[in-house]
């Protein structure tokens, strides 16, 4: 897998604070990375170093080969950018501001006009591309900047909350466009919807308070929660205090407990994400259970997204030892 970008302890600092604190990673070609990280984390000033719009306080960042702070027109030319809010001229329609951005990049006659249709159609705007900008819905507003971010084809794109705005359609739309094109780029993706990493990255990276605390698979991250590999069971006519106790002495079981919802459903827990569905359906067949529900958990991405940043705060306040 080719590096197409490489970030080696970056950092930035406004006056005292330090915004982004010494990250290191590195994107291959066919990647989607998921940026992930509450507000004020570092997320926005971080790909806005690797494009160039932010100088580094210190460390580098290189992107197919151009290092920023030395080749800075190379590294626009290689990357698209989807900027928070996608600004663009209100009075323009998509199609003029297209052919402006065109322009801009050096394009002209036939194969400005040639990239401006594709961009177009990929994202689907063929109904408003004569209508001026400030007139159209959140969601159009959004896919006129994906659609200038992927004018020139570039080998890298960066895009800051692709699908904000967007209704369901419109989103899995975007993550079918992201998917097909990741084939031959490397892409960054900043997103508060943990959804979108399940549902188009390759790999997440969790930062809080600037620094980088997780990289991995969703695979990989989901695993983390406390409800990977957990059951959740109803049997008819029993007491889930009864159930509990006996859930809990299987071997490789964590812990069980009454659902949160006052069903009769008691969710058991698994000892480091160990599969334990066979072993409670064994249970229950020894036992004699009627079963109305068994259902095996994934991994909760927002629990452990919550779990990670908050003891990171915690952290750097002291609170934990």
């Amino acid at each position: 897998m080719d590096a197409m970008i490489q970030v080696s302890k970056l950092s930035k600092r406004f006056g005292a604070q330090t915004v982004v604190d010494d990250i290191s990673f590195t994107i291959g070609q066919g990647e989607v990375l998921g940026f992930l990280g509450p507000n004020g984390a570092g997320k926005s000033t971080t790909m806005k170093m690797i494009t160039g719009f932010l100088t580094p306080s210190s460390g580098t960042a290189v992107v197919c080969g151009h290092n920023v702070a030395t080749a800075p027109l190379q590294v626009k030319q290689n990357i698209g950018y989807l900027p928070e809010g996608a600004p663009a001229y209100a009075d323009m329609t998509p199609s003029a501001f297209l052919k402006f951005v065109g322009r801009l990049r050096g394009y002209k006659g036939a194969e400005l006009a040639s990239r401006v249709e594709t961009a177009i159609e990929l994202v689907n705007l063929q109904s408003v591309v004569y209508k001026p900008i400030e007139t159209l819905s959140k969601g159009f507003k959004r896919r006129v900047g994906i659609a200038q971010s992927i004018l020139h084809d570039p080998p890298v794109l960066i895009m800051d909350e692709p699908t904000d705005g967007l209704d369901p359609n419109q989103k899995h739309e975007v993550r079918d466009l992201i998917a097909k094109m990741a084939r031959d780029k490397a892409i960054i993706i900043s997103t508060h919807i943990l959804e979108e990493v399940s549902a188009v990255c390759t790999r997440a990276i969790i930062i809080a308070q600037g620094r980088l605390l997780f990289d991995g698979t969703p695979t990989r991250l989901a695993a983390l929660s406390e409800f990977n590999q957990a059951v959740r069971l109803r049997v008819a006519n029993s007491n889930p205090t009864d159930l509990i106790t006996e859930l809990a002495s299987l071997p490789q079981v964590a812990r069980a407990e009454a659902a949160s919802d006052g069903s009769a459903t008691v969710i058991v827990f698994a000892n480091d994400g160990h599969p334990i569905v066979r072993d409670i359906s064994q249970l229950a067949r020894d036992r004699g259970w009627q079963i109305d529900e068994l259902t095996v958990e994934g991994g909760h991405l927002d629990e452990v997204f919550r779990r990670i940043t908050t003891q990171s705060q915690e952290l750097r306040q002291g609170v934990l030892s």
